[in-house]
């Protein structure tokens, strides 16, 4: 590279990007909101309450004004200390100037033929008029050229002034006169400035506190949502245990179940991937060794070898393959759509049901009880599931002996259910039955793979019901009870009500 290039294009490292509103978390962002909120409705409501203030300030000063107004031309007709009529406008100006007592931040004098003639004696509050130059100069031409009383507002280089100015002319005497009485405004807004810069002084504390409780109640209100995110650093493939902590009904504890309820769901989608895997290592190396092993000894020369090893392949390939068929159905059962309601006749279910079971062998396939309803399932997962139960029925009972199968409808729940005279199921066993791959001791010699039961958890599992396993009502009868309890969902009978009418088929159940 050479000497003269950039440093940039030496693979100096990139400055650090500049902080921007996405790199700031949701507490700064939600107390700048709060603050810049609390400062608008502090400035609008400070700027609205002052500008309501000076309007009711200029009121008062033009009320005061209009009332000097009235007391002059109560003085043009008559002295109202003598009761005499008044003959010249001095007369006029020395008994008005005289009335009239200045108050706080006000002034009178009077003016003759353009120059200053009378003062009021000031008070302790009062202004000086005569002092501003630049005010007795505008109030020379003003007496010189107007004829009605004027208010007006001044400014000059001392103060601001809010003025009235009244002509005064008396018959008879070709003197002109101007009254005026002014009102120092500037010292008037001073107070209320001052009161408003007090306004303001609280406004900011009150936003400092603001700030300093809003800090915290919002890092409260987030809290939630810190826990999950640290939960969800902490949640690895290998590790979906953690969960939230939730204390609290609102809505980031709708938001930390919902998030829990989903780790739930991620949890069992992985542990039933795993249990797959496992499941499919375990039992798929056995037909494989096996295949492999008679391979390997297989005599090409021996054609009776060769017939015997090809019976025995095909055989292990179409146990893989009915394996490989139930353990899709399984890792299936999860999803939504592995059953699809729909209305469907319990009653011809039932016999459809009988009239399937009828060609799995030699036993005596009996129907004890019938529903005559409809009810919200999938008939066919509803069909794979009660015929699994009734092949294994048959493969557990002696031949010759009775098989009975029943559907009925017992509250709102619909059962369903078959009976045998076979062995039976030990008490210890009746839980791990419908564990994947798990056979009982009755199956062991049987080429079974395990996976008939948990099917059939599975079909019912998705319909919202379960399946168990009992012993047969009667003290010392032989064999089990297989029974799926299913929701009676959108039972329909006519005008009849179904459970009343069937709640006496229960005898075998």
């Amino acid at each position: 590279m050479r000497p003269d290039e950039p440093r940039s294009a030496r693979g100096s490292a990139p400055a650090p990007a500049p902080l921007t509103a996405a790199h700031l978390t949701v507490r700064v962002r939600i107390l700048t909101a709060v603050i810049v909120l609390s400062a608008l409705t502090v400035l609008v409501a400070g700027a609205s309450a002052f500008w309501l203030q000076s309007r009711e300030t200029d009121a008062r000063i033009d009320n005061s004004l209009a009332r000097a107004l009235s007391a002059l031309r109560v003085v043009e007709k008559e002295n109202p200390t003598t009761d005499v009529p008044v003959e010249t406008v001095e007369d006029v100006l020395e008994v008005a100037v005289r009335n009239r007592v200045p108050g706080k931040n006000e002034g009178v004098i009077a003016l003759l033929s353009g120059r200053l003639k009378w003062r009021a004696a000031p008070e302790t509050n009062a202004i000086r008029l005569d002092t501003d130059t630049e005010l007795i100069d505008h109030l020379s031409r003003l007496s010189l050229s107007t004829s009605r009383p004027t208010v007006q507002t001044v400014r000059t280089s001392v103060t601001e002034y809010r003025l009235m100015a009244a002509p005064v002319r008396v018959d008879r005497d070709p003197a002109l006169g101007l009254f005026v009485v002014a009102f120092d405004r500037s010292a008037e807004m001073r107070t209320l400035q001052t009161t408003f810069l007090t306004y303001s002084a609280v406004g900011i504390l009150a936003l400092l506190g603001i700030s300093v409780v809003a800090w915290f109640v919002v890092g409260r209100l987030l809290h939630p949502l810190r826990l999950l995110r640290d939960t969800a650093r902490r949640v690895t493939e290998s590790d979906l245990s953690e969960r939230i902590n939730v204390s609290s009904n609102d809505d980031l504890g709708d938001l930390a179940h919902t998030v829990n309820a989903m780790l739930d769901r991620l949890e069992r989608a992985f542990g039933s991937q795993r249990e797959l895997l496992d499941d499919v290592g375990h039992e798929l190396r056995t037909p494989l060794t096996i295949v492999r092993g008679h391979l390997e000894l297989l005599d090409p020369d021996d054609p009776e070898d060769v017939r015997t090893t090809q019976s025995l392949a095909l055989d292990e390939l179409d146990r893989m393959h009915r394996l490989v068929d139930d353990l899709m159905i399984l890792a299936t059962a999860e999803r939504p759509d592995f059953v699809r309601l729909a209305p469907t006749d319990v009653g011809r279910l039932t016999d459809d049901v009988h009239e399937k079971a009828r060609g799995l062998g030699d036993r005596r396939w009996v129907v004890t009880s019938r529903a005559d309803v409809t009810v919200s399932l999938d008939e066919q997962r509803i069909t794979q599931a009660w015929l699994q139960l009734l092949a294994n029925a048959y493969r557990f009972s002696p031949p010759g002996s009775t098989v009975w199968i029943g559907s009925e409808v017992v509250g709102d729940r619909l059962m369903l259910w078959v009976r045998d005279e076979g062995p039976g199921v030990p008490a210890s066993e009746e839980r791990r039955i419908f564990e994947r791959f798990h056979r009982g001791q009755a199956d062991r010699s049987q080429n079974g793979a395990g996976l008939g039961l948990p099917i059939v958890a599975a079909i019912a599992q998705a319909h919202h019901g379960t399946v168990v396993v009992e012993r047969p009502p009667e003290r010392g009868s032989r064999g089990a009870v297989f029974v799926l309890d299913l929701p009676a969902v959108d039972l329909v009978d006519g005008d009849t009500t179904v459970p009343d009418r069937i709640a006496d088929l229960a005898e075998h159940h």
